[in-house]
């Protein structure tokens, strides 16, 4: 499982008025500025940004960088052209997800953003890859910085003090890829998303007097989005087919590399042994239940999954992301913590 160690350092941006730091993964920057649901409209609006300064950030460099990285990850990244944001995946040898990585190149560095506190593990593991070839790993993550921003737009020289800009691509297929949600429309379709990366010096004029959302904001956005995050809806079994995360990250003929066999055998000669599943919960309470909590058939007496990922959205009101069994009826409502959980089908079964 991916190895998770403390935030860098806490963010200056936590000096703005009203801000409430995050927690858990999210710690060191803030949750919210004092009004979660306004700082959702303003984000969805493109009239926010989102300190995302826990993220870390991983710079490669050298000629063989990418036909390297190309031979131990999921994705298609040899002749990647410049500017052109791509997201690949770190399996284990039996394909589970270790780590996820958005990366962009520049036509020198290949610029390299991950889950916060994820960078030492990660730089470690490429160095004890790297082998003879001619390629460079630094953990620059004290240096530079990530702000969110709902924008769509590769990186200019108008964007500068950043030094590049990754661009969500999902939920578009990558090349080569598959979906697991079925044919009809991704209600992520035409959703605006990158990952700016700054020198830490310049965060606070980068972001200057534009109005800030929280990661509340941001993760609301995510889930309504059908996302997956490391960390939050992975846990140390997790495969991609899961979470339908081939769409963006896995090229399905590009040959070998470290978890292959696994993403080939369940694409091609079975099915993955959960799902992914997007839920509408009951909001007539006060409370959420909290990420980890069981998911349960009602009737049934033993769980069907876990609830991993909750928020309150500005429209959809509580929504969340839950990996269940498989084999789960898609027809009947769920209950997570005593509280009913109606189900949107995203892997189909």
């Amino acid at each position: 499982m991916t190895e998770i160690s403390a935030p860098v350092q806490r963010s200056p941006l936590l000096e703005r008025a009203g801000a409430v730091a995050g927690d858990g993964i999210d710690a060191g920057v803030a949750a919210h500025y004092g009004d979660p649901m306004r700082e959702q409209r303003r984000l969805v609006a493109g009239e926010a940004v989102v300190d995302l300064s826990h993220r870390g950030v991983v710079r490669l460099s050298g000629p063989d960088r990418l036909s390297w990285l190309h031979s131990i990850s999921t994705a298609q990244l040899t002749n990647l052209p410049p500017l052109t944001s791509t997201e690949t995946l770190i399996l284990s040898p039996k394909g589970r997800i270790e780590h996820d990585l958005h990366l962009v190149d520049d036509g020198e560095h290949l610029w390299v953003t991950v889950e916060p506190g994820t960078a030492p593990a990660l730089t470690a593991w490429l160095n004890s890859m790297k082998f003879m070839l001619r390629v460079e790993i630094v953990d620059v993550s004290e240096t530079y910085a990530v702000v969110g921003e709902p924008v769509v737009h590769e990186w200019t020289t108008e964007d500068a003090p950043a030094v590049m800009a990754w661009v969500d691509q999902w939920p578009r297929l990558g090349e080569d890829s598959v979906s697991y949600s079925g044919t009809g429309a991704h209600p992520a379709e035409g959703r605006a998303w990158r990952e700016v990366i700054v020198p830490r010096e310049e965060l606070l004029a980068y972001v200057g007097e534009r109005a800030l959302s929280g990661t509340w904001a941001a993760e609301a956005e995510r889930v309504a989005a059908w996302r997956p995050r490391l960390g939050v809806d992975t846990d140390h079994k997790s495969i991609a087919h899961e979470l339908d995360w081939l769409r963006t990250a896995v090229h399905l003929h590009k040959g070998c590399y470290r978890g292959q066999e696994t993403i080939a055998r369940v694409h091609n000669l079975g099915r993955p042994p959960r799902r992914l599943v997007f839920l509408h919960l009951d909001g007539s309470g006060h409370a959420l239940p909290e990420p980890g909590a069981s998911i349960e058939v009602p009737g049934q007496p033993r769980p069907v999954g876990q609830l991993t990922s909750v928020a309150r959205h500005y429209v959809d009101g509580p929504i969340g992301l839950a990996v269940i069994k498989r084999n789960t009826p898609t027809d009947i409502d769920l209950s997570v913590g005593g509280i009913s959980a109606a189900q949107t089908v995203v892997v189909e079964p």
